[in-house]
């Protein structure tokens, strides 16, 4: 008799999932309702994921797209992206209670462009427009400031003086694609200072490096996370560029039979906002389709903890306007 579920590999990567500064700032929102015992309005999602961010709206969480959405003296807290002096001002202003919850990577990533503006330099900030984090980022830098995306706008960026120039990095680009740019920026303008690719988070690098190992024998590749995920998106890439087919689940039902149908090793790994549960619930049905051998492949370990957001002064403030 034939078996009806033939066996599967599943190369389980790790790390993968939450990093430190997801699991900081959606800690900073849970602390927020559970301290002030009133709603909490976060000012677009904390981090890029569904699951998250209903988990957090059943909880009494509210999230807007603009400060102006926020009625006059409620709890505002901006996401772990970061935002611009702009979003700030427009918080003070308004007497908002303002719990920052930007990731101290993208903190660390918006004081060096401050710091090289400061000196006089144009700033290139390598990140995809259009996405929250470098919408944050240009916004806290002052002086002229270009995006850029690719090698073929490195070469042809128009900058006014080659010699007072200097890059920064969003913190979930691929590594390797930033380093081609990096590169073409470098034989361009030598004289050009930037931190090479150090200011894309070690979780990001981490999750893609789990993803070419595992590459090197699954024939497919699973990525749980949110397709608003920039790191997310760039993981499915690096399976990509690895020749293997990848699928990106943002929910169960995007886990079909037929990505499966005929492979013998699949990959499955997590963006670093995607919660565990999503991955448990992939292997339970890859499970139910085939017998299952898991093997975590791990290829370092992460041990990065960032201190929690500090809510007294948060707390001082909403007692002393009552």
């Amino acid at each position: 008799m034939i078996d009806e579920h033939p066996p599967l590999t599943v190369l389980l990567a790790a790390p993968r999932g939450f990093c430190a500064g997801v699991e900081r700032a959606i800690r900073a929102v849970e602390d927020a309702l559970a301290r002030t015992g009133r709603p909490v309005y976060v000012r677009h999602e904390i981090v890029h994921n569904n699951r998250v961010v209903d988990n957090l709206r059943r909880k009494g969480a509210v999230f807007v797209d603009d400060i102006a959405q926020i009625p006059d003296g409620a709890v505002a807290i901006f996401s772990a992206h970061g935002v611009s002096r702009a979003v700030e001002n427009e918080a003070a202003s308004r007497g908002l209670s303002v719990l920052d919850a930007t990731c101290p990577l993208v903190r660390r990533v918006h004081l060096e462009g401050q710091r090289h503006a400061r000196a006089g330099r144009e700033v290139i900030v390598i990140g995809h427009r259009g996405h929250v984090e470098i919408e944050g980022t240009t916004g806290q830098i002052d002086g002229t400031v270009h995006v850029i995306e690719s090698v073929a706008e490195a070469l042809a960026l128009p900058v006014s003086n080659p010699e007072r120039i200097a890059y920064i990095t969003q913190t979930t680009l691929s590594v390797d694609d930033t380093r081609e740019i990096i590169a073409a920026l470098k034989s361009r303008f030598p004289s050009i200072q930037g931190p090479d690719v150090k200011t894309i988070c070690y979780a990001t690098q981490n999750r893609q490096m789990a993803v070419r190992v595992i590459a090197r024998r699954a024939e497919r590749i699973i990525v749980c996370g949110a397709r608003n995920s920039s790191n997310t998106n760039r993981l499915c890439e690096v399976a990509a560029n690895e020749g293997r087919p990848s699928l990106l689940m943002q929910d169960l039902k995007d886990l079909t039979l037929s990505f499966i149908d005929g492979a013998a090793v699949i990959g499955l790994t997590a963006g670093a906002s995607a919660p565990e549960d999503l991955v448990q619930e992939a292997l339970a049905q890859l499970a139910r389709w085939r017998r299952l051998t898991v093997e975590e492949v791990r290829v370092t370990h992460e041990d990065a903890q960032f201190a929690p957001v500090d809510l007294s002064r948060l707390v001082d403030q909403l007692a002393n306007a009552s």
